[in-house]
């Protein structure tokens, strides 16, 4: 009998891979060749020195390399506690707790704070850890089109009466599309309909605001966020995920956040890592200068190019390809010509808007974006593409 279940799930694992393979959607694994542009490592801090020299020296002298248990064992060390402190005072917040990731951030927070009995507004462009958060709170969901305000407003209005906790989730630059969220716009709703506003910042945190603090603190209106989540995988150059909150949310979290309580902690030369690294960035603004030039003159070389690029203006530009033989061609050809670049297809993007997703790090040239454009434009007509009309 065990041989014929085995033999049974084989099959259906040999029948889907089958399936995505058919639809160019069949993913592998492999290290990026030529220049990368596809990073998440927007300020170019991956392989800073001083990272490295914090680092090594907390190691020096005898920081753990385990943590033994979870913060609520034996994890908690104290510099941890230290890192949350300098974290708040930082952001602005009464409180900071760290988690491993920012996907366990945004799925333990939401399914420990939204209830089955809420309602919870989603815009469409959400990371799949905020998606998968939201089902496991159990709370009715409206999932309303990328950044239409207006249709956000038709259903909390529809939604308003009733004794259900409202929420609005949303990131504050889309990860997919590199647009930003309009978050005065969002604050506005969340007060006129009694909804609490969570924003998720990874793809802005370091990179935009006063001293990278992001677009929240930008907005000035970070007092009237319920919560702000910061993953540190990106231009922090680090791991984990901080969350920014009311010291009585923190305590909920502690309490209740299961992908706090069952997770062991990271290990404690992360927290020194992570200390350096917000001090870093803090005084990076030539480097935030530097790659908001960068985004701007490659978007503006691909438009006059004729390749829809959406109507985003961040690190992050999108190159709509339509199918997803295409964009998977695209990026070999890229790949061919020394640029690292990666088809991005369903189910992380919507049927019929496969792309490449360019991201930029301050440390790229305009000379290197110039030959970048001049490859996609060769690759374009090898390929016989016709031109793209740039989206309204």
């Amino acid at each position: 009998m065990s041989k014929i279940r085995v033999s049974e799930l084989s099959r259906r694992i040999d029948a889907e891979l089958a399936a995505l393979a058919s639809r160019e959607q069949l993913r592998r694994l492999g290290a990026i060749d030529g220049v990368n542009l596809c990073s998440n490592d927007y300020l170019g801090l991956a392989s800073d020195p001083r990272l490295r020299e914090a680092l090594a020296s907390a190691l020096a002298d005898g920081v753990p390399v385990g943590s033994t248990g979870s913060r609520l064992l034996s994890g908690n060390a104290a510099i941890w506690e230290e890192l949350e402190s300098q974290i708040a005072q930082f952001m602005g917040s009464q409180a900071a707790l760290y988690f491993n990731s920012g996907y366990s951030a945004n799925v333990g927070l939401l399914s420990a704070l939204i209830r089955p009995g809420d309602v919870v507004f989603s815009d469409a462009g959400n990371h799949a850890s905020i998606i998968d958060g939201l089902r496991l709170s159990g709370a009715r969901k409206v999932i309303f089109p990328h950044l239409d305000m207006d249709l956000l407003e038709r259903e909390l209005r529809k939604n308003f009466s009733g004794a259900a906790q409202k929420f609005i989730v949303s990131e504050s630059i889309f990860s997919m599309d590199g647009d930003r969220a309009p978050l005065a716009d969002l604050v506005a709703l969340a007060e006129r309909y009694a909804a609490e506003l969570i924003i998720d910042e990874a793809h802005a945190i370091g990179v935009a605001g006063p001293q990278g603090r992001a677009l929240v603190a930008a907005s000035g209106l970070a007092d009237q966020i319920l919560i702000t989540v910061h993953p540190c995988g990106k231009a922090l150059a680090g791991v984990g995920c901080f969350v920014c909150c009311s010291e009585k949310l923190k305590q909920y979290l502690v309490n209740r956040a299961r992908t706090f309580i069952f997770s062991t902690a990271l290990p404690p030369y992360v927290a020194v890592q992570m200390r350096a690294a917000i001090r870093i960035v803090a005084a990076a603004d030539r480097e935030r200068n530097d790659l908001a030039a960068l985004a701007a003159f490659l978007r503006k070389k691909l438009r006059e190019a004729g390749f829809d690029i959406g109507r985003g203006d961040t690190q992050i530009v999108p190159i709509f390809l339509g199918d997803n033989e295409r964009a998977v061609r695209f990026a070999a050809l890229l790949d061919e010509a020394g640029f690292g670049a990666r088809p991005i297809r369903p189910p992380s993007v919507p049927a019929g808007t496969s792309r490449l997703r360019i991201s930029l790090n301050a440390k790229l040239s305009t000379d290197l974006l110039v030959r970048f454009t001049d490859a996609l434009i060769s690759i374009r007509e090898q390929e016989q593409v016709p031109v793209h009309a740039v989206r309204p």
